[in-house]
């Protein structure tokens, strides 16, 4: 399928800037079968619903032709449902389990895959009040990254 095919969403409401875009960008050059298995997704007309900012990314990388598999179009929604696909598409509804990410994963390539690894070393996890009395697991946040850990209170 050649790109000029494919028509951005002018009203997509969810955008990628500057180091995660570049972060997108080297992903799907290192890893272009990604594409076939989350394709861009298209209405009958060829406008994205959903990948636009993979779209995005692969004209930057020059491309001009892809593979057929990377695209799926979608001629059954209504337009409320595309604009219900839109949003749900972009949602994250679950969270990260941080301490599987930090026994099981390697942070440097988390970071590099885009997803922001908020790591202690060389500085201070931010203060907190701890209640001396009560001896039990509890989750802090941090307020500036909302990065989770574990404590006892």
């Amino acid at each position: 399928m050649n790109l000029t095919d494919i028509k951005p969403n002018k009203t997509n409401p969810r955008l990628i800037k500057d180091d995660k875009f570049k972060k997108l960008v080297k992903s799907l050059q290192e890893f272009p079968q990604m594409m076939e298995l989350r394709p861009i997704i298209v209405d009958e007309n060829n406008v994205i619903q959903g990948g636009n900012m993979r779209y995005k990314a692969l004209k930057e990388l020059g491309y001009k032709e892809i593979n057929d598999k990377w695209v799926k179009q979608c001629k059954e929604l209504t337009d409320e449902q595309w604009k219900e696909f839109v949003i749900k598409d972009n949602v994250g509804f679950g969270e990260w389990d941080w301490d599987t990410l930090a026994n099981e994963w390697d942070s440097e390539q988390l970071n590099d895959w885009g997803l922001n690894v908020q790591t202690w070393q060389n500085e201070e996890p931010p203060d907190f009040e701890v209640d001396k009395n009560k001896k039990e697991c509890i989750i802090e946040r941090c307020p500036k990254c909302g990065f989770e850990w574990e404590k006892l209170k």
